[in-house]
Parts: C-alpha cells; structure tokens; sequence
C-alpha cells in the first residue's frame, strides 16, 4: 500500500526560531477518492508570513489557528492524479489550501485550475496570494493618484515589490524599505523604484526627509519596526495607512505604535487588510492585475527551497531577511 508524508504541527512558537521540535513527520496512505472528490499530487507549496500567525493560539483573528496534530496549513499547486469529480481530470494543474503534505484530497473548494503554461513561480509570486493582497490592498485601500508618494515596507518581498510596481505603473513616486543593499538595489535599478531605505543600516529619518521631501501619501504597511511612527509622522493630510503585515512583532513582544497626534491632525485613514476575506473577488482582482503582468510592468523573483522537510526552517528566513523574493518549496 503506498504512503505520502505529511508535515503536522504539535506546537505552538514561543518567541524563538522556527524549528523542527514544532512539527512532526508523518506517514499517510494515499487515498483514494470518493465520488466528487479529486487526489492532487502536491509539487510546490507557498510558504508565507502569514503562517507564523497561524501557528499561534490567538483564536480572535481573521482565521483559525492550525489546530495540534493536524497538517500545517498552506496553500500550494500540483496535478490532479484521480478523480472522481466532474469537473476535474486526470492531468490537471490545479492552486489551493493543500497544507504541508506530498498528496492532498479535495472537493474542490477553494481549488482553481491553472494554465498548462505557467511556471509554479510565476504562479506563487504574482498571480496566487502575494499579487492578489497586493492589487486588492493597494487599490481598495491606498488609492492610489498619480503624483502622489507611496512608500511599502517589506519592498522586496513577493507582495511589497507588488505594490510597488503596481503604484509605478500609476504615476506614483514610490520608496521602498528592504533590509539589505541588494535588495535595495533590486528594487531601484531592476523593478523602478524612485528610492530606497535600508532599515538595518541607514539613517531612517535623514533617507524619509530625502526620499519624501513633500511628505508621503500612502503607507503600505507589511513589518513594523523602527522606520514605522517615521512614516506617520511624514504622512500627508488625509494620507491613507494599509496595514498588511506586522512580521516584526508576530513572535515577540509588539512595540509601541506611533503616536495617535498625526492621525488627528492628517485626518489619516487606517486599514487593517487580509485577503482572506476578499477571496471571492478574486477574478476581478486578477483582472486589475493581469494587464499589468501582460505588458511586462511585473516583475518578481522566487527563492526556491527543496524538499518537504525544509518547510520547518524555511519560515525563519522572513525573520532574518535572507530570503530573495517569493519563498516556495518545491516537493
């Protein structure tokens, strides 16, 4: 009888690195479908800063927590390998919620057919969740109006160099915050950006006077951190704040935020964004993204790890920052 392996999770992150003692291996038996269900041989799966809040026990948030003992959640592409769903075949290369594991069944919620052409890459990095938070926060949310300054931390990470590319493509002026000179550079001579702030080594308020002279209009927010009360203390009268991600509080004590006087005085928006909650708009998202990608405004990189089991200490790349554009494991 053939087996697949799966990764669940049996503990919860206490503040430290993210290791193997937080999950365990197991060995399944493939199963076969039953009537309106379909078998995926799972080939790549996403790995997001999203799961370091999925990991935790917080139970008031826009998702459950992973329960113990259960595949860890993620989302992931493969090819349909049995069916027994009408509208889904033998052959098909599918995206869904497959969680760590080598084999997933499905009754095809939440799964979408991909085309035969598209790389996994492209697919994890612009058209599946980074492009998709991206085009909704950015335009929902920022507002974005030609002229106006935009500045994304986390800029060149699989969402933030979206954003960014996107608010190019607008007319924007657009700043983006990375933590290394590479990354910086990237952004800058590869994707467009009109400057960049190191946040590990610059001097944040001396580059944010330089970059944004005229102040900043939209903020979109995926970090946290030092440079965060900089930014809102710079943003404009009626400046509009998308915060999508706090990566550096997720597994420790969050800081202080910025004082509440500019929110007063700007007549700030502030959005707290997940795309969860927008996934039934996805085909009118793509639809604002998909032009985009078509005439080449999109760029993106990936950075590949290898193997189920790398998925255990993979994660501990967004805390570090050596990850180099969207994080996939390739199965």
């Amino acid at each position: 009888m053939s087996t697949y392996t799966a990764i669940n999770l049996v503990k919860r992150p206490t503040g430290g690195p993210i290791g193997p003692d937080l999950f365990e291996k197991v060995e399944k038996t493939i199963p076969e479908p039953a009537d309106g269900e379909f078998l995926v041989r799972q080939t790549h799966m996403s790995l997001d800063p999203a799961m370091l809040g999925w990991m935790s026990p917080d139970t008031d948030s826009y998702v459950p927590p992973v329960e113990l003992g259960t595949v860890m959640r993620s989302s992931g592409l493969g090819e349909v390998v049995s069916s027994r769903h009408p509208d889904f075949q033998e052959g098909d290369r599918v995206m869904g919620m497959f969680g760590w594991q080598e084999y997933a069944l499905s009754d095809g919620s939440g799964v979408n057919r991909l085309d035969a052409d598209l790389s996994p890459e492209a697919v994890l990095s612009v058209m599946a969740l980074p492009g998709l938070t991206a085009t909704k926060g950015l335009y929902d949310f920022g507002h974005p109006r030609s002229g106006e300054t935009l500045i994304v931390t986390g800029a060149a990470g699989s969402v933030g160099s979206i954003v960014g590319q996107l608010a190019k493509a607008e007319g924007l002026n657009v700043i983006g915050v990375a933590g290394s000179d590479e990354k910086c550079d990237w952004i800058v001579n590869t994707l467009g950006f009109d400057g960049a702030i190191n946040y590990r080594t610059d001097d944040l308020a001396a580059r944010l006077d330089e970059l944004a002279p005229d102040g900043i209009d939209v903020f979109f927010e995926n970090t946290g951190g030092d440079i965060q009360p900089l930014i809102v203390e710079r943003m404009n009268a009626h400046g509009r704040i998308v915060v999508c991600g706090m990566i550096a509080d997720y597994t420790g004590k969050p800081k202080p935020g910025p004082n509440w006087i500019p929110v007063i005085k700007k007549r700030l928006t502030i959005q707290g964004f997940t795309m969860p909650d927008h996934l039934h708009e996805a085909p009118t998202i793509l639809g604002k993204l998909m032009p985009h990608v078509q005439s080449g405004r999109i760029q993106y990189r990936s950075h590949t790890l290898k193997g189920l089991d790398s998925a255990m200490t993979g994660l501990n790349l967004f805390f570090t920052g050596e990850n180099k554009g969207k994080l996939i494991v390739e199965l």
